[in-house]
């Protein structure tokens, strides 16, 4: 065992902080390839972090949108689909009409309100002005089951469905781009060939699932079927009394139709079920994205080892000096492990910097989705960064203990 002048064993003269200087001194003498490698794993981090965050803000969103609708909602499309929450694919063999909106609103006793709904466009105008914009014909019930707001006036009349009144609701911006400051209310607009009077103007709504109620103009549904020349409503939207009952009302519905129908051609949605399954898939897509974030870290890794590899090939008599002076093998690990474990710990900061920087540029540009990213994917995305950097540099940091120390003194 050597022993130094003052009789004290060499290996403990050489301290962890003399081998973190050495390690130190490995990395600003590879400044580039350092530089490379601790960028790779921060893109890497950063993919994930964004990739994520996408997937979660997508999530929020698609939920956000369906509880726009409503409580407790049932939607009714005209015919059948074997996925549920593909919306209008497949025939329609019968219409669903304005009789079926009326039987299930007498004979389903869970059906708070039933609310029918026909779609389409047509040229609004006022004197000189004109635009086309979205027409929904609907009920007085639509007013509650969508959670509408009024700004001004009153919504439509609570009427027979088959009544078809000339009275019109305006939406905010449809309102203030035809009449600017003048109040609407009372005014006659035309909307198609029709002569219709203003009754009320909607607050300002935005868009409810891909419905912007700003821009539209809400009419009696006899009078939409007749001026859209439908047969058919678009949809039929119940508001079920309670969350308990959802599954039930849900049966009722699709068993009355069929009975009417003699045939089962419509889709029954509720809330809940689309939710479910547009979560299971986006759910999907954000581990798919954390998983080529974790491909781009494993790439990075590779950069690690690289940069191992060629740091003790140039640094062999180094390596040969400290075992001279007494370094243990697990000291020697210790060093080149603590290399390894800095670029890929560095990395992984800046990723997460970079990444919480996108993301609140993604925020900015589209204020609608709202980006997060997950806790675990934030933590997982730190830890694997770090144990890419540790496996990756364990092989060629086991390789540096194995060197001989006479040899390695004698390398060039």
């Amino acid at each position: 065992m050597r022993r130094n002048d003052n009789g004290h064993d060499n290996s403990q003269a050489m301290s962890w902080l003399d081998l973190l200087r050495f390690a130190g001194g490995g990395l600003r003498g590879h400044g580039l390839r350092t530089g490379l490698s601790l960028v790779g794993v921060a893109i890497g981090v950063c993919a994930v972090v964004v990739l994520t965050a996408l997937g979660e803000g997508a999530k929020r969103y698609v939920v956000d949108q369906f509880a726009s609708l409503g409580t407790n909602i049932i939607i009714v499309l005209p015919g059948r689909t074997e996925t549920t929450g593909t919306f209008g694919i497949g025939g329609v063999p019968n219409d669903l009409t304005l009789d079926d909106a009326q039987a299930i609103a007498r004979s389903i006793p869970h059906a708070r309100r039933v609310a029918p709904l026909v779609a389409g466009t047509e040229e609004l105008a006022y004197g000189e002005r004109r635009r086309q914009l979205a027409i929904l014909g609907t009920t007085s019930e639509m007013l509650e089951a969508r959670n509408l707001i009024m700004g001004s006036g009153e919504f439509l009349p609570p009427e027979e469905m088959f009544r078809a009144s000339s009275v019109a609701v305006l939406g905010h911006k449809a309102a203030r781009e035809l009449f600017d400051a003048r109040d609407p209310l009372g005014e006659v607009v035309r909307i198609g060939g029709w002569r219709m009077r203003v009754i009320g103007v909607l607050a300002e709504q935005g868009t409810k699932m891909g419905v912007n109620f700003d821009d539209v103009a809400m009419i009696p549904v006899s009078t939409g079927m007749k001026m859209l020349n439908r047969s058919s409503l678009f949809r039929i939207i119940i508001q079920v009394s309670a969350h308990s009952d959802m599954a039930t009302a849900k049966q009722q519905i699709l068993d009355l139709l069929v009975e009417r129908h003699e045939e089962e051609d419509v889709t029954i949605l509720t809330q809940d079920a689309v939710i479910t399954t547009f979560g299971d898939i986006l759910n999907t897509l954000t581990l798919v994205v954390a998983a080529i974030g974790a491909i781009s870290l494993s790439v990075a890794g590779i950069g690690i080892m690289n940069v191992m590899l060629v740091s003790i090939s140039e640094r062999t008599r180094e390596v040969g000096l400290l075992k001279a002076v007494g370094a243990s093998r697990g000291q020697i690990l210790g060093a080149f492990l603590a290399e390894a474990a800095f670029i890929s710990t560095a990395g992984g900061l800046i990723g997460l910097g970079l990444g919480w920087l996108g993301v609140r540029v993604l925020i900015r540009f589209f204020p609608a989705l709202p980006a997060s990213p997950p806790t675990w994917a934030v933590l997982s995305a730190l830890v694997v960064s770090v144990s890419v950097g540790i496996v990756f540099g364990f092989l060629p940091a086991r390789r540096a203990t194995k060197l001989d120390p006479v040899a390695a003194l004698g390398h060039h």
